[in-house]
């Protein structure tokens, strides 16, 4: 399907873009402060906000060996996964009351879940979407299983080669996946605009006949805006009260009032896409007149030759069209013509 519905609303090409905001650690295990982030992404103009559900056991293990030293470039290397994990989870119990307070503002709250227990717990909370991360698009057994929800399901797509989406697509919709989008993602925390490859949106498209988005860790809101620009359905983008506050995301993502920023632009985006149009729109209908067309610049008397020193092409639009001016040049007046005269056939003695 070339569409996707969530809580009603369909996302996909010729639909408005759907803005998910990314809570992810950002709440700095407080609270009050995974609230106020909900509020912002309301008052920014999101249409989503999205968790991550898992354990520090759920996604990995407790283990000193190397396998889960962090050294490979990251913001978190020097870290031990289990210990990262400890301190950007989202602590289960929050995702209910954070899904009321989501829907009692209008927003969508979904998550991405990273082990079959998280699937059941998301379930039991009747989330609208099941998001599949960019990292764990090689888990076909989770893949399956969201799939078999009925839920729609948003994959990222990083790292991931085209023969691992194909294999993701292919065992969700052999486990009865229906809906289904994709998210164009790069892996990089934060990303580089220059690795940011947007002209595979519609590549996937084109191949997968789904809706395709972008899940963003770039810093600013430039690279969102040219992903709808090329055809995206869905942006995903992280949101945090202030960077100040140095959460473990906090440099790959958007203020509140960037966020907003980023809104306003991806919606005059859409806006600008329109449709295949020629001609002249409403507005420039109006102008029309002030195109080029042919004027007589200089008094002609009755019977005298038009040429180009006295017939030019010049603005406004209300004399005869430039196409005709190999014809007129050479001709006489009909009668006097005086200088700043609309030039017509009616001026023309074509005798």
């Amino acid at each position: 399907m070339t569409t996707v519905q969530i809580n009603g609303r369909q996302i996909g090409p010729g639909h408005p873009v759907y803005v998910v905001a990314e809570l992810s650690a950002n709440h700095n295990q407080d609270f009050d402060q995974a609230v106020r982030i909900i509020q912002a992404a309301k008052q920014a103009g999101a249409d989503a906000v999205k968790l991550q559900t898992y354990t520090p056991d759920t996604i990995t293990i407790h283990s000193n060996r190397e396998y889960f030293h962090i050294n490979s470039g990251t913001l978190w290397d020097g870290c031990k996964l289990h210990e990262l994990y400890a301190d950007a989870y989202t602590p289960w119990d929050w995702h209910p009351k954070l899904k009321i307070i989501a829907s009692e503002l209008g927003l969508d709250l979904f998550s991405s879940a990273f082990d079959p227990t998280a699937i059941d717990f998301l379930e039991q909370m009747n989330v609208p979407a099941h998001k599949v991360a960019s990292f764990e698009i090689v888990d076909i057994p989770l893949i399956q299983k969201m799939a078999r929800t009925g839920k729609p399901l948003i994959m990222s797509t990083g790292m991931a080669s085209l023969e691992e989406i194909d294999e993701a697509v292919q065992m969700a919709r052999l486990a009865g996946a229906q809906q289904l989008a994709l998210l164009k993602c790069t892996s990089a925390y934060p990303a580089s605009p220059d690795e940011m490859n947007l002209r595979t949106i519609p590549e996937l498209a084109n191949r997968f006949d789904v809706p395709v988005g972008l899940s963003d860790h770039t810093m600013g809101i430039a690279v969102p805006v040219a992903a709808v620009a090329l055809g995206a359905s869905i942006v995903e983008k992280h949101l945090m009260l202030s960077r100040s506050l140095n959460g473990p995301d906090s440099a790959f993502s958007l203020e509140p009032e960037e966020f907003k920023s980023m809104v306003y632009a991806v919606r005059t985006a859409e806006r600008a896409l329109g449709e295949v149009h020629f001609g002249a729109s409403a507005h420039e209908s109006r102008t029309r007149v002030l195109r080029r067309s042919l004027f007589v610049v200089q008094d002609v008397k009755r019977g005298e030759p038009f040429t180009a020193e006295n017939v030019r092409s010049i603005r406004p639009g209300y004399g005869l069209h430039t196409r005709h001016l190999a014809d007129v040049l050479g001709m006489c007046a009909a009668r006097d013509v005086e200088r700043g005269t609309p030039l017509s056939w009616e001026l023309v003695n074509k005798k």
